[in-house]
């Protein structure tokens, strides 16, 4: 992973956006550390949409329907559900520049959550940035089983109604691994996020209320929008 100089200078929402489209993004040491750093890992994690693996555990979760699925619902408590110590680690890399950043790109309507409910609580989520036909997955947490399993099933099935073909991870980790995530060179990256920029897609074209069903069929049907590194 290479990283450039630390920015202590200000970012506007317009300035992050042109770095996510050159296929870079800030990251903080940690949550108590003001200084940003722009990201170009030598390996980028990918989750091509056209490959998610699904445990049947998984898909009868899915199935059941007991998370409720709200989309730019929670800003705030999804943020602060990813940046909230977790077993094994006391912080994450979010700060307070990163919390004012990305609640301007959600203003903007460049950034959107997926939100799992239940019983009327925020139960997990995950939120990240959309420009063109790319997404790039920030962050996700769970505050019970299952539940940003859940949100991300529902996030990929909402990128292949709406016309996106790339899912950037940024990192792949063990979580990400077991749906089919994987690392390609940067160079890979850097064509398949610039054929991405070509062309829009809708993250609202999905119906909320879309059947959990028809959401696990829409995630398993092959689709010639999922990316492809051949």
């Amino acid at each position: 992973m290479s990283s450039i100089n630390d920015i202590m200078v200000e970012i506007t929402p317009q300035v992050l956006l042109k770095a996510y489209a050159c296929g870079i993004f800030p990251m903080a040491e940690s949550a108590d550390d003001n200084a940003l750093y722009w990201i170009e890992p030598e390996q980028r994690g990918i989750l091509p949409l056209d490959r998610m693996h699904l445990s049947r555990r998984l898909a009868r979760t899915v199935r059941s329907g007991a998370f409720e699925i709200r989309v730019d619902y929670d800003f705030d408590g999804v943020i602060d559900g990813c940046a909230s110590s977790r077993p094994g680690r006391r912080s994450t890399w979010i700060n307070a520049r990163i919390r004012k950043l990305y609640a301007e790109l959600f203003d903007l309507g460049y950034c959107h959550t997926v939100e799992a409910w239940q019983d009327g609580r925020l139960a997990g989520g995950l939120y990240g940035v959309h420009l063109g036909r790319a997404f790039f997955g920030e962050s996700m947490f769970s505050a019970c089983r299952d539940a940003s399993k859940v949100a991300l099933v529902h996030l990929v099935a909402r990128l292949k109604h709406g016309g996106f073909s790339l899912l950037d991870t940024q990192f792949v980790t063990e979580h990400l691994l077991s749906f089919g995530a994987k690392e390609v060179s940067r160079e890979t990256f850097q064509r398949l996020l610039e054929e991405a920029l070509l062309g829009r897609a809708d993250f609202a074209a999905l119906p909320d209320d879309y059947p959990p069903d028809a959401v696990l069929q829409l995630v398993s049907q092959t689709s010639k929008t999922g990316c492809s590194t051949a």
